[in-house]
């Protein structure tokens, strides 16, 4: 038996919505869709619903807002009003981690 595949841990990975780049799943940010409705960023990685996952930069959060991958990602629309709050939450939470 292979020593190394004893030791190894599985790391989960992920595609972020907007740039198609598989990550590790810790290095990026997951998108909720509440049974609310509303989405909301999930900092712990374990609220329930849909989940969508997008780069911590600025680029990958302005392409994913605008454009319609995490409405498909996510099977919801996404209001304005909910668009300009995680623009905001997100733009505060990339300026923290570059």
């Amino acid at each position: 038996m292979d020593s190394r595949a004893v030791n190894a841990r599985h790391v989960p990975q992920r595609t972020c919505v907007a740039c198609r780049r598989v990550r590790n799943k810790r290095e990026l940010v997951r998108l909720v869709c509440a049974p609310s409705g509303d989405i909301e960023i999930d900092a712990t990685g374990k609220k329930e619903g849909r989940g969508a996952y997008i780069c911590p930069d600025r680029a990958c959060w302005g392409k994913a807002l605008k454009g319609k991958a995490l409405e498909v990602t996510l099977r919801t629309g996404i209001s304005r009003v909910n668009r300009d709050k995680l623009w905001e939450t997100g733009k505060d939470l990339v300026e923290g981690v570059t």
